[in-house]
Order: C-alpha cells, then structure tokens, then sequence
C-alpha cells in the first residue's frame, strides 16, 4: 500500500516537469509526511465545459469518496485502489474510466515487518522509497456533493483523490507485498488522456507500465507519527 509520502516540489517545478496549464486551489507547502484525509497536489487532464482538455495542478484531499457515498468518512479507507480491480469495484469503476490523475511525490514511506533480535517481537521498520527526481504515482480522483450546502455554494463539490497500488516485485517485495502504481514519463500522457474511456483500454495500459527501479533505505521512526513533518525525516539511518 501507500499510507505516507514525500512531496517538496514546488508550482513552478511541477509545472514545467508537467506542462500545467492552470493552478486550482492553494499549496499547504513542501511535505515530508504527507498523510491520509490531507491536502494533496494532483495533475489531471480536465475537461469540464471545454473543447480540447487543459492540464490543471489541483488541490485535493486524499482518500476517494464516491460521488454516490452518504458519508465523506468513506474516504478514510479509500486511501489506496488496487490496480487489478479499479475497473470492476463500485467505489473506483467510474474514476477509472473518465477520471484518471497524477500525484507528484519525491519517494513514498513504507514499512517491513521484522523481528526484534533482543525482544523476539515482529516490528514495523520505516523505508523511504525513491528514484531518479519527481514520481509519478497513479490516481484516481472524485467529485462529491455535499448534500449541506446551496447548488451554486462553490464549496459544494469536495475534490478527492487515491493511489494505486499494484504488487511489489524485485527488490521492493521484502519491504512490503504493495506499491504504488508508478509511471514513466512517457506514460503519464496516456494515463490523463479522457479520451480513453474504455476499459479494456485501461486495463490495458496498466498491464504494460513497466516495473520501477528504486532505491530503498531505512529511515527514523519519527515519520511514524504524521505530527512529525521536517527534513530529517527523509535521513538514512546509520
């Protein structure tokens, strides 16, 4: 899965490295621990009221509610959609289709269960997950309507957003069995393109983004609490 991320790339760099457009919403600033339910940089092909579609940078918060869901405490589950299945579960089919996203991150957090030599107890040792400059992680993003307020209150449609996921292989297994779903460069086109629409295509497209290649370290326990959100969090353990 993906629970914790790293995201310090500034507008402007994320704008040249993904041609935005438009900039919605404001940036909460570089974060060394973002975490579910927070705000969230997403890049989307948008294409509502236009002719041809415009790259947008959004402001979003992480974990998907359905446009169909009673409660936005759905999101809290739906942080992460496993790739295999977002075109067939009710909760992601339709995002899937017409609603496809990027979120930029520098590296993403992740755990590996070990055993404590001293107490024989399984521990939860942090890794920070990185590569060659800005991933791109795969997403899917939603609109949902709070029922609460006015049609025309421009508050009424909360943007949110989630990550795939996919298995873990390669040298990235022994930490944990899921990953995010990464993208190359030359993938994040087709990804946000609108005009696929099918799912055969989709399905598709996932099944032929190739395995990533990064580099895994071990980093403090601090990043285990989302209270904690400086640069050290991002240092090597010795």
């Amino acid at each position: 899965m993906c629970g914790r991320y790293a995201s310090t790339t500034s507008d402007k760099e994320l704008g040249e490295i993904f041609e935005i457009a438009r900039t919605v919403g404001e940036s909460s600033g570089p974060s060394f621990n973002v975490a579910p339910t927070q705000p969230v940089r997403i890049v989307l092909d948008d294409v509502r009221g236009r002719d041809e579609p415009e790259r947008e940078l959004r402001t979003v918060r992480w974990g998907l509610v359905p446009s169909w869901a009673k409660d936005v405490k759905i999101g809290n589950r739906l942080i992460n959609a496993r790739s295999e299945s977002i075109t067939e579960k009710p909760a992601f089919r339709r995002a899937a289709l017409k609603r496809r996203c990027v979120l930029p991150a520098d590296g993403y957090f992740e755990w590996e269960k070990r055993e404590d030599p001293e107490t024989g107890k399984t521990v939860k040792v942090p890794y920070f997950l990185h590569g060659d400059g800005v991933l791109a992680m795969a997403g899917l993003y939603e609109l949902w309507p709070d029922p609460d307020k006015a049609e025309d209150d421009p508050d009424r449609w909360l943007w949110t957003a989630t990550i795939l996921t996919t298995n873990a292989t390669d040298s990235l297994g022994h930490i944990h069995d899921r990953s995010p779903v990464l993208l190359p460069p030359d993938f994040v086109e087709h990804w946000l393109d609108p005009t696929i629409d099918d799912r055969e295509q989709v399905e598709a497209m996932l099944a032929s983004i190739p395995e990533p290649r990064l580099t895994p370290y071990e980093v403090s326990t601090a990043v285990n609490s989302p209270r904690n959100n400086d640069p050290h969090l991002l240092d090597p353990v010795e």
